[in-house]
């Protein structure tokens, strides 16, 4: 779409309610209607933003009004996120949100300050405005059609959201537009946030930076810059929606011994945050491996950050044994999941005797550098049967 498009699909209110309001199914027959009464390239640009709008919703909460393209939806931060990342800039003035695409960060930027929105995509900054107008928080914001290279910044913080995508396609964790370096290289001048790919590596940001792993009901998000004037530490994961935060904290290696009968599943911004011995610590666990990731325990581990699961079955990996305790735990639903092991997931679950009322998760993993299993049940689904036994043959 082009702005011109963009506002002659906003002079037409009805329509975007009628493609909004047609069931999956019915876009055929709905079409061919409208069409008798509105422009065909309307009417499709409808249907477009109804699909759109519809997957939006899993994102923002007035999705149903907000308008966007394709690649702008998809790099969009969500509204819980970008309203995290806003509450840490709590105190700064005007801020200029560079690539700000959609709005998706402006819209949470803009509530209470100033902020200058550039994008050298006309379409996405006209969408942009009409979104922040949506919130109610467009009052304060300025519009500029530039490239963010080339432009000043009077302001007193930068935020960036360099595109990760071109022509549909995801780009690699470092390969951004701008680049990377470029703005890292903004921290020279002022207070800089840079919303990167999770999966960036870490020898990417510089000493000094603060990398944040931020991740929504256990999904990891995405990675959050932020330069040596904002940072207070060098890593943190922030599990969204309760805010709870895990920092690095000095001490002693975690012990590393074979399964107890309580296993924690870290979520994976405490992972990729590298916080994994500082979670251990505060809960008195050990490692069962010192290259995974999995904490072990003689009582259940209660923290927000993983997931608690007690083992019903800890031994080698033999699928004939794995099947032994499927059959003997009447296991009829069983999550399938792999650290450090290799294997076809979908293979294994086809060829064990599932049947039964309980429900159940194999950990594939490995144990002293050995390929090991363990069937677990959640600590709040405990299985009928509370044998526990570690086979250490």
């Amino acid at each position: 779409m082009t702005p011109g498009e963009v506002d002659a699909l906003l002079a037409v209110p009805a329509l975007l309610a009628e493609a909004l309001a047609t069931p999956p199914g019915g876009e055929l027959a709905a079409g061919t209607r409208l069409r008798t009464r509105f422009d065909p390239a309307l009417v499709a640009a409808a249907f477009a933003q109804a699909e759109f709008r519809r997957r939006g919703r899993s994102k923002f909460t007035r999705s149903d009004e907000m308008l966007f393209t394709r690649d702008g939806l998809e790099q969009a931060s969500t509204e819980l996120v970008a309203r995290h990342r806003a509450s840490r800039l709590a105190g700064i003035g005007r801020i200029a949100d560079l690539c700000c695409g959609i709005g998706g960060d402006l819209i949470a930027l803009a509530a209470g300050r100033e902020v200058l929105a550039v994008d050298r995509d006309a379409t996405h900054l006209r969408l942009a405005r009409h979104n922040a107008e949506v919130y109610e928080v467009g009052d304060g914001v300025t519009y500029l059609d530039a490239d963010v290279r080339e432009i000043p910044l009077p302001v007193e913080a930068v935020f960036l959201d360099p595109a990760r995508r071109s022509g549909g396609s995801r780009l690699g964790p470092t390969a951004t537009e701008p680049p990377l370096d470029w703005a890292l290289g903004l921290a020279a001048h002022l207070p800089t946030v840079v919303k990167a790919a999770p999966g960036l590596p870490h020898g990417a940001v510089p000493p000094g930076w603060e990398t944040e792993f931020v991740s929504v009901a256990g999904d990891l998000k995405e990675a959050c810059l932020w330069s040596p004037q904002l940072a207070t530490a060098a890593s943190r994961a922030t599990l969204l929606p309760s805010g709870a935060t895990l920092l690095p904290a000095p001490g002693d290696p975690l012990p590393v011994a074979a399964p107890g009968p309580w296993l924690l599943d870290p979520d994976p911004a405490v992972t990729r945050a590298g916080l994994v011995q500082e979670l251990g610590r505060s809960l008195g666990a050990w490692q069962i491996d010192p290259r995974i990731a999995f904490l072990s325990s003689d009582a259940a581990l209660r923290t927000p950050f993983g997931r608690c699961h007690r083992v019903i079955s800890s031994l080698p990996f033999r699928l004939k044994d794995i099947a032994v305790g499927v059959r003997a735990h009447s296991i009829g639903a069983l999550d399938v999941r792999r650290r450090g092991l290799a294997g076809d997931v979908d293979d294994i679950r086809r060829r064990l005797p599932l049947g039964g009322p309980v429900r159940a998760t194999l950990m594939l993993t490995r144990v002293s550098d050995r390929p090991w299993a363990m069937l677990c049940v959640d600590d709040d689904h405990p299985s009928e049967s509370s044998t526990w036994k570690a086979d250490t043959q």
